[in-house]
Order: structure tokens, then C-alpha cells, then sequence
């Protein structure tokens, strides 16, 4: 599954270059300057365990998954995976729809249970930890028990608000991490609502951000500090502000600003979260809460035709949230049946196919997009501020060995020559067309 340095299609192209050329005599105006060190660690790039994806890889006989797995989690594969997401219960890549609770008035949760995890979910993670130990987790649920809700269904409604099912609703996510805990597996974060802004065809939930301050501060939070959990809280993963109608009331104001200056709920969250239209909030949210870490969720996942021109969409989506301190990046579905037919209907992009006719395996172009900046960017590292031009294009970041990895992204249809610098030295490459390069630079 190792792949070459360089490789091409006939339109595109991405290349590691690991020796750039030192110039004796710094140019006055380099195309890129390498600033400040940022305070933000890298937590690493990740993706999303999925039935559907457990599913394409029983496909493979155990020789072919094991190595599709390895190039997935090993520290030294391809994706070197680290920070990943499950799902609580059910979502649009699970068979059907279920939660870990659907004893309807099962106030007291005595008929929670991970029997349905146990067939899908688990194996699939217990292979990723087995192949990376260090392996960090994310959980969120994209629908309460449907019987919490009103309408009692997955796919729409409302939690129920009163005291009664707030507590029930707390206790299920407690009892969510002691299940996994049982099993084997830490969950290092629970992040409240998958997508809150919006009720969909799949399981959702739509949950305001004074909601998500009442059940946090006087209901979850506590809850955790009861069971004396070390999970932390994570207010997301939001989905807005949204471009629609749902603009008025799913800005940065109405959830991350009303939930962070909530006394009683800011004091449990450790992070914030943003995948899809969320991406229109990081920066405020950077700005205003510098100190707490922020991370993207969920890639955007295109329509299943797996193109070069979606990946380099992807390209910017990395460049767009790594650039304002997003200490982590989680990719969608890494594996799927060609197309990627979602439960309920809508074709996804995946980093990989597998026939389940044939056995095939495809790495798709998102693969290699992934896998470029999972390579080039360890955890740990801390990211680096750019300025000049290329900055645009660029992102820089300190390896814990004091060296410095740069990766930048040349969008034209030319190769271009390309000088940057860093304390006071300087270098010259060439980017080749349509390229990722990334450039390893000696400590200063």
C-alpha cells in the first residue's frame, strides 16, 4: 500500500520534494517568509468509523484489509490516522437507524445496551488501536433516543426540554463512555450534537445554543463531574452559520459567543468543533477563544464520482481551517462501496473504494490529498506563520525534532520557481504544476 513519493494522473500531479536548494544570499522579497511559532499542537488528521465503511471492508479477504488498515492507522502508513470519530447510536452511513437506548419511557437506561456496536463499531476501532495505540477518540450522537425526542422519530424533531429527559439524556452519554470504557476502548471527547443547525433526512436533532448551554451547564456537565469521567466536553460539532434562511439564528453569536459566555456550561466545555457551513465561524471563534483548542469534524464529502477537482476542493478545505488553528482535521467515510450510497440516498466521496463484485481497491484522489499533508504534518507539531504571497497556498509547522515541514499547494497549470525563507536563511525549489510539495527544512 506504500505509494512512490511522486505520482500523477494525466491532469494533476503532487510531489514531495525533501531537499530544496540553500541560497547563499536571501532574496530581498522571498515568495515566502516563515514567521512565529503558533501555540497550537497538532492533534492529527482522522476519519469517521461507519458501518457502511466496516461493511466495504469485509469485502477483502484478511491479508488484503489488513494491509488497506494498516496504510489507514500504523504510524508509519500512509494516513497515520490519530484523532477519529464514531458515531453514538445511528447515522446516515449506519445500516439503519438505531440508538444504544430505544426502550421507549426506559427512564432509568436499564436496557442500554452496545449489542449493535458490538457487530460493527468495535471490531472496526479495536483494528485501528491495534495498529495505533495512541489512538484518540470522538464521539457524537446525530440523534437521541428517538423517545426523547418530539416528534418521537430520528430523523427530525427536538429533545424534549424538561428536567426529566434532560437527566435521562445526560445519563445515556455517561453511561456511553463506562460501555466503551468496558470494552476496552476510551472515548477522549464527547462532542453534544452532530450538525445541530439542521434537521435532515438521516438522523438529526436541532439543538439552539441556549439549549446547548441549559443541558451542558445544568445537566451534562455535572453528570460528568458525578461519575468522576475524564472525557472532556466539546461544544459541536456545529454546522453553521448556515448560507439560508437558518443565517439569522445559526451564527457565531448564536452558538459558540451564547455558549462560552454561559457561566455554568463554559466552565465544563474544553474545545470547539465546526464541519461544513461551521467553517464560516472559525475565525471568530479563533478570535475570541484563543485558548481553547478548535477542530474540524467532518470533511466535505462531495457526490461519489471521486474527482480530482472535489480533492483539490478538499485541498483548500485543510489549507482553509489549518491556517486559523484548527489543531486537528477529520476526514468522512476513509472507506466505502464504489459510489458511496449513504442509507438513506446520497452518493459520498470516500479516500478508498472496494468492489464488492471484484475485491478491487481503489485509492481514490482524496487519498492522495490526505495522505500528503497526514505525512507531512506529525502530531505534535506546532504550526508556523507564513507572510509573502505564497502564504495563500502555504502551511508551515515545527516538528517536535525542532526541524520544520512546509507544505505548498502551486494551483497553476505551470511549474513555477518558488524562494521562502526562514531565520534568516533561505531556499529555492520549483513547485511543479498543479502540485502539492512539501519541503523539509533543518532546525534554525
Amino acid at each position: 500500500m506504500t505509494l512512490p513519493a511522486f505520482f500523477t494522473d494525466e491532469h494533476h500531479h503532487c510531489a514531495t520534494l525533501a531537499s530544496p536548494e540553500p541560497l547563499s544570499t536571501p532574496p530581498s522579497a522571498a515568495d515566502l517568509s516563515l514567521d512565529a511559532e503558533t501555540p497550537t499542537t497538532w492533534r492529527g488528521f482522522g476519519a469517521c468509523f461507519n458501518e457502511l465503511g466496516w461493511r466495504a471492508l469485509g469485502h477483502l479477504d484478511p491479508a488484503a484489509r489488513g494491509r488497506l488498515l494498516d496504510a489507514f492507522f500504523r504510524p508509519d502508513g500512509d494516513l497515520r490516522l490519530r484523532h477519529c470519530r464514531l458515531p453514538i447510536g445511528a447515522n446516515d452511513y449506519s445500516l439503519d437507524w438505531y440508538s444504544l437506548a430505544d426502550t421507549p419511557g426506559d427512564f432509568e437506561l436499564a436496557h442500554f445496551s452496545l449489542e449493535r456496536d458490538r457487530r460493527h463499531l468495535i471490531p472496526y476501532i479495536k483494528e485501528a488501536l491495534a495498529r495505533q495505540p495512541a489512538l484518540t477518540l470522538f464521539a457524537s450522537p446525530w440523534s437521541p433516543p428517538a423517545w426523547l425526542k418530539n416528534p418521537p422519530v430520528y430523523n427530525y424533531g427536538k429533545l424534549i426540554a424538561d428536567e426529566r429527559h434532560l437527566d435521562t439524556y445526560a445519563r445515556y452519554f455517561v453511561k456511553f463512555v463506562q460501555a466503551y470504557a468496558a470494552e476496552g476502548i476510551r472515548i477522549d471527547e464527547i462532542h453534544v450534537q452532530n450538525e445541530p443547525v439542521s434537521t435532515q433526512k438521516f438522523p438529526s436533532c436541532v439543538i439552539t445554543g441556549a439549549e446547548f448551554a441549559h443541558f451542558i451547564g445544568r445537566h451534562l456537565g455535572p453528570a460528568f463531574e458525578r461519575a468522576g469521567l475524564s472525557a472532556q466536553i466539546w461544544l459541536g460539532t456545529i454546522n453553521g452559520p448556515e448560507t439560508d434562511d437558518r443565517k439569522w439564528w445559526s451564527t457565531f453569536n448564536d452558538y459558540a459567543f451564547t455558549v462560552l459566555e454561559d457561566r455554568e456550561a463554559s466552565r465544563h466545555v474544553r474545545g470547539i468543533s465546526y464541519q461544513w457551513a461551521g467553517k464560516y465561524a472559525v475565525w471568530r471563534t479563533r478570535l475570541a477563544y484563543p485558548e481553547l483548542p478548535l477542530i474540524q469534524t467532518e470533511n466535505e464529502c462531495g457526490d461519489g464520482n471521486n474527482t480530482w477537482q472535489y480533492a483539490w476542493y478538499v485541498a483548500d478545505l485543510v489549507q482553509h481551517y489549518l491556517v486559523q488553528d484548527a489543531s486537528a482535521y477529520v476526514y468522512w467515510n476513509p472507506v466505502l462501496e464504489p459510489g458511496g450510497e449513504s442509507t438513506w440516498g446520497w452518493r459520498q466521496n470516500a479516500m478508498v473504494t472496494i468492489d464488492p463484485a471484484t475485491r478491487a481497491v481503489t485509492l481514490n484522489p482524496e487519498y492522495q490529498i490526505f495522505r500528503h499533508y497526514a505525512a507531512s504534518i506529525p502530531v505534535g507539531a506546532r504550526r508556523i506563520a507564513c507572510s509573502r504571497p505564497w502564504a495563500a497556498n502555504a502551511l508551515a509547522y515545527r516538528l517536535p525534532d525542532g526541524s520544520a515541514s512546509l507544505v505548498v499547494r502551486n494551483p497553476f497549470a505551470a511549474a513555477r520557481p518558488f524562494t521562502f525563507s526562514r531565520s534568516g536563511r533561505a531556499w529555492r525549489g520549483t513547485l511543479p504544476a498543479r502540485s502539492l510539495a512539501t519541503f523539509t527544512l533543518p532546525p534554525p
